[in-house]
């Protein structure tokens, strides 16, 4: 009998090695180019991870939605299908509503100001928000503020009238547009150029970056320089899988994440000041608002922060607000 137990407590013993043994495997997905920041960012995370934490950690990057695209990526990751995703603030509307101040049109005088919002202690909240879900939030990455892009020039909101843009899943970026006449179109961003070739849409919301690498201004030659709102990322992981690696190993984990965000925001707003020009040198015309034409802009969506306050709530709101300088 002692001996049968000694050769089962050895049996277990041996399992247990060989499983700590076996490198905790992160898959990596995401639905973009690997020359875009997002794409960079997920081949560094996978280099250092696997450079720092030798035979601990293997990495899997699988780019341009060849693992999981835009429809199915969350639910994967809650299903631990994948282990990281970097999907858009707007993605996550149907797991919690407090994330939607991101959408918030005219909210962030500019990325500066996203900048501290997103150091802010409310802000870093926000990355725990779904935890229910079985979503845990680790970090932001930014791509910049976005600017309206259209088959005609968009000098005041009534120009937009009448057009359908293409627009992430969100509910306040319909309601956005409504707001000055315009009609819109929830399409995975792989989606657009289609769209725009077949007239499903006439107009959109992107970075300079996103503009550049689709190729959309040929399609729609006018840029209006709005910077009226902020496209973010959220790196996120399965929050069981997460808080189950061992505790050494993760805080190495999310010491390189903090050094990989770094990159990847550095990189993203190279890479817009360096597409505003392309865009410009390429032929797109850029339509440059005067301080009143953007106040109207602004006056025409601003009432959507109120509309919308009891679901974000007004504490996450003002923290938001306090953070513009001028």
């Amino acid at each position: 009998m002692f001996k049968t137990s000694l050769a089962v407590a050895l049996a277990t013993l041996l399992c247990s090695a060989q499983a700590l043994a076996e490198p905790i495997l992160i898959k990596f997905s995401h639905v973009v180019a690997e020359d875009t920041p997002k794409g960079k960012g997920a081949l560094m995370f996978k280099r250092l991870a696997e450079e720092r934490l030798a035979g601990k950690v293997q990495v899997e990057v699988y780019p341009d939605s060849t693992l999981f695209g835009d429809a199915d990526e969350l639910q994967a990751l809650r299903d631990n299908k994948v282990q990281l995703l970097a999907p858009s603030l707007s993605k996550f509307e149907q797991y919690t509503t407090q994330l939607q101040v991101f959408d918030l049109p005219f909210l962030f005088d500019d990325l500066e100001a996203v900048k501290r919002f997103q150091k802010r202690e409310k802000s870093r909240e926000l990355l725990r928000s779904m935890a229910s879900h079985g979503i845990y939030g680790l970090a932001y990455w930014n791509n910049g503020m976005k600017q309206l892009s259209a088959t005609r020039a968009l000098h005041t909101p009534a120009d937009a009238a009448g057009l359908a843009f293409r627009i992430q899943p969100s509910e306040i970026l319909e309601q956005q547009f409504a707001r000055v006449g315009a009609s819109s179109l929830r399409l995975p961003f792989a989606e657009t150029r289609a769209a725009l070739q077949a007239g499903r849409v006439q107009g959109a919301e992107n970075t300079w970056s996103n503009l550049a690498s689709q190729q959309l201004g040929a399609l729609q030659p006018y840029v209006t320089e709005t910077d009226h709102g902020v496209l973010s990322y959220m790196l996120v992981s399965n929050s069981g899988f997460w808080t189950s690696i061992p505790y050494q190993i993760r805080v190495q984990l999310e010491a390189i994440i903090d050094e990989v965000t770094l990159a990847v925001n550095s990189e993203a707003e190279a890479l817009n000041a360096r597409d505003r020009q392309r865009l410009t040198a390429a032929g797109s015309q850029l339509v440059s608002l005067s301080g009143e034409q953007r106040a109207a802009w602004r006056a025409a969506m601003q009432p959507l922060w109120q509309e919308y306050e009891g679901r974000i709530g007004s504490d996450v709101l003002r923290a938001a607000q306090t953070v513009n300088r001028r």
